[in-house]
């Protein structure tokens, strides 16, 4: 077995484990200072709509001599608004200027041709009204708007109403981050952008209802038994569910880092950018918040009940009892420990010694 495989079955069995609920500050704090970033960085830059949210033209011309970069100046100079040009594999180029009018086109057009060195009539010219991105705009609202609504029912159902308000509170947590990063970095919002934003909220969904699956299951009959608190079994469900969740990540984000770092950046093919970096960003913050946020929220919510603030008190008592010898230690009485639950919740606790200094049950008065 890999070393990779062998960490995941300890994590499994419980024989190691990390303290994600009792960090779980940390986490919140981290979270608080990236979003707050994110809504700064969106508020001051705003963000970069793309020509099919504002308008604008798309001029194609036939092959130039002059540089890409010669052409997007004069592009900008005719037009007055920022130009992004790509090359094309026939030597000509492609010219995307937003938020121009019909009018303003023609004159782009014969400065195009002039400077470029081409027939003006060469110049194929496609105009795209605002009305049409702005009912993509909605349309992408909306079914995000639905797409919520139905999270939130599927997991009260499927779960309990704490863990599908843990889960949307990890679906804002991502939008908000994805859409600040495109505002920091100035990236091209298009509609790829936006099938970006919703195909990283599905994963982000996935790897959450993961966690909650498992710590659905071992969670079960939690307060007939007094070994362990509902956060330590929480955070046996995030150990448990840890390799799967990071080798699913590294394998989702491979793919998509191709497109953005080598397809995007090294090869120069810009118009993959908007959608790999929605990927890219989305698929990192998902899995983050499924481990750090969602989980953890839930703790906390599910640690305000009362039948759980009495379960704390009973757990933390017979360890007490246990650590002066009064009882029988920690260890799981006959079937009074949580579907699957081991000794890697939370704090991993030792095993209380008897009085005779032999491991095991002590010889103390049974409580």
């Amino acid at each position: 077995m890999s070393r990779l495989g062998t960490l995941g079955a300890r994590l499994v069995r419980g024989e190691i484990g990390y303290d994600f609920i009792g960090k779980r500050k940390i986490w919140y704090g981290i979270s608080i200072l990236i979003t707050i970033t994110a809504i700064v960085g969106l508020s001051v830059r705003g963000l970069h709509m793309g020509i099919e949210f504002e308008g604008g033209a798309v001029f194609t011309t036939p092959k130039t001599s002059v540089s890409a970069a010669a052409a997007e100046q004069s592009a900008e100079d005719a037009s007055g608004h920022d130009a992004i040009v790509q090359e094309l594999g026939n030597g000509g180029m492609r010219v995307q200027i937003s938020g121009i009018d019909t009018g303003k086109s023609d004159e782009i057009r014969d400065k195009l041709a002039q400077d470029l060195d081409v027939k003006a009539e060469d110049i194929n010219a496609d105009l795209v009204g605002p009305s049409w991105g702005e009912q993509v705009a909605n349309k992408a609202w909306t079914g995000l708007g639905i797409f919520m609504v139905l999270v939130v029912i599927y997991l009260a159902i499927a779960f309990e109403w704490r863990m599908a308000v843990a889960a949307l509170v990890a679906l804002i947590h991502d939008i908000t981050i994805t859409v600040g990063v495109y505002a920091l970095v100035g990236f091209e919002v298009t509609p790829g952008t936006v099938i970006g934003l919703l195909t990283i909220l599905g994963y982000s969904l996935y790897d959450t209802v993961v966690v909650f699956d498992s710590l659905k299951e071992q969670s079960k009959g939690i307060t007939k038994q007094t070994r362990h608190t509902y956060a330590e079994v929480a955070n046996l469900s995030i150990n448990g569910t840890l390799v799967r969740s990071i080798n699913t990540t590294v394998v989702a984000l491979l793919p998509v880092a191709g497109l953005l770092f080598i397809g995007g950046g090294f090869l120069g093919a810009g118009m993959l950018n908007d959608i790999s970096l929605s990927l890219f960003v989305g698929l990192a913050a998902g899995a983050y918040s499924s481990i750090f946020i969602a989980t953890p929220l839930v703790s906390d919510l599910k640690s305000r009940e009362p039948q759980m603030k009495a379960l704390t008190k009973r757990v933390l008592a017979k360890r007490a009892a246990a650590e002066r010898g009064e009882g029988p230690g920690d260890g799981p009485r006959d079937g009074d420990g949580p579907q699957g639950a081991t000794a890697a919740a939370g704090p991993v606790v030792a095993p209380a010694r008897g009085r005779d200094g032999r491991d095991g049950r002590t010889t103390g008065k049974r409580r």
